[in-house]
């Protein structure tokens, strides 16, 4: 009987012992034990899946990222981590000396890090693109070009890029497509299925759902997939077995929790817009949206993440976080408590202004990653401190 991927992902799991568990066991151990010297040494030649060390592989590991692979419909996956090993790794088992990437402009503070810091150490060149203008896209293809990354919906300013047209460029130049997807989740966005060769996942977010514990997951081509695997096992970015245990438990219930997130954020936006202390809020499935279009075309829901633009600008944004009485204040997203954060003054603190500028974060710019509360109480917060702005 074929099965829905949220039934796969619910279902899937991993048994090495002689028990009927119907919930898998922690495998705590940093190493896995052979009956001979012939089964140790076919596993160290990879000449059979045996499990020889947690920094290559665990049982408890294997099922999480078998999980993420019915969820978002890839061939294989690799669990690190955290979310940032997730990217990093995606980059540097792939890139070499001397490769050029071409990357939207609107991505993650710390990817920007990577991409403007470390990749020049390592002589790998980038060209940053804004919009979805597929000719703007073509011209920054080089013939040393090798890699295509983007963030869709992006971090924080919650643009949207057309994945179809995207990936039909990349597959024209031959470029390896990688997508993060950490604001969307394998839910509400499957990129794979719009072509993407990879998907990389902070799972520290939507798919813990608790705030509880880090990871990253990288998912799709298996040939990618275990280049990713080879450069892990010999740098270490390894997810730890319990880690593991607590992320493949939550995605058991990423599809409820998802929905309540989305259909709360949708009511936040659309009590939110027009507000008088507000410039611009954008959510992906506000007719609103610049990228409403394609958002309806390559997502499920539009998540549960919102951003506005406050008309005080700094001032009037650090004020609305010190007026916030329920809602918190963390370097987080994605949590079942609902979340706020101010990117200009936290994680996207270390652009330049003009780099800000760039990619639309303003200095007013809030960004509530909505959670499992009762919509109406996240409302009213969000309103009373709007009062002091």
């Amino acid at each position: 009987m074929s099965q829905r991927p949220i039934t796969q992902a619910i279902r899937t799991r991993v048994d090495m012992t002689n028990e009927m568990e119907h919930s898998s066991p922690v495998f705590f151990t940093s190493s896995f034990t052979f009956d001979n010297a012939e089964d140790m040494r076919a596993a160290f030649a990879d000449e059979t899946d045996d499990n020889i060390y947690s920094r290559f592989s665990n049982p408890g590991v294997k099922e999480f990222q078998d999980r993420v692979c019915a969820l978002e419909g890839a061939e294989a996956a690799y669990a690190t981590s955290s979310g940032m090993s997730a990217v990093f790794a995606s980059f540097m088992a792939i890139l070499k000396q001397g490769d050029h990437m071409v990357s939207y402009n609107a991505i993650f503070g710390s990817t920007h890090t990577i991409i403007t810091k470390y990749f020049p150490r390592f002589g790998i060149d980038y060209s940053y693109i804004s919009g979805n203008d597929t000719e703007q896209w073509e011209r920054a293809i080089r013939p040393n070009t090798r890699m295509i990354f983007l963030e869709t919906p992006t971090n924080p300013g919650l643009e949207i890029v057309d994945l179809e047209k995207i990936s039909a460029l990349a597959k024209k130049h031959n470029l390896i497509l990688v997508v993060d997807n950490c604001f969307a989740t394998p839910l509400g966005q499957r990129p794979i299925d719009f072509g993407a060769d990879l998907v990389v996942h902070s799972a520290t977010k939507w798919m813990d759902g608790q705030g509880r514990v880090l990871g990253g997951v990288v998912a799709g081509r298996s040939d990618l997939v275990h280049d990713i695997y080879l450069f892990c096992r010999s740098t270490g970015p390894a997810m730890s077995p319990f880690n593991a245990w607590v992320l493949s438990r939550s995605l058991e219930t990423l599809d409820v929790r998802m929905e309540r997130h989305s259909a709360n954020a949708l009511y936040i936006a659309q009590a939110l817009e027009g507000h008088p202390k507000i410039n611009q809020l954008k959510y992906p499935f506000l007719k609103s949206h610049p990228q409403y279009e394609i958002a309806i075309k390559q997502m499920k829901s539009g998540g549960g993440i919102v951003c506005f633009d406050l008309k005080g600008g700094l001032q009037s944004g650090r004020k609305f976080l010190d007026g916030l009485k329920m809602l918190s204040l963390t370097a987080n997203l994605g949590d079942a408590r609902s979340i706020v954060s101010h990117p200009a003054s936290t994680t996207h603190a270390k652009l330049s202004e003009s780099e800000r500028a760039a990619v639309n974060i303003t200095p007013g710019l809030i960004r509530i990653s909505v959670g499992l509360e009762h919509r109406d109480d996240i409302l009213q917060d969000i309103l009373q401190s709007l009062e002091q702005c």
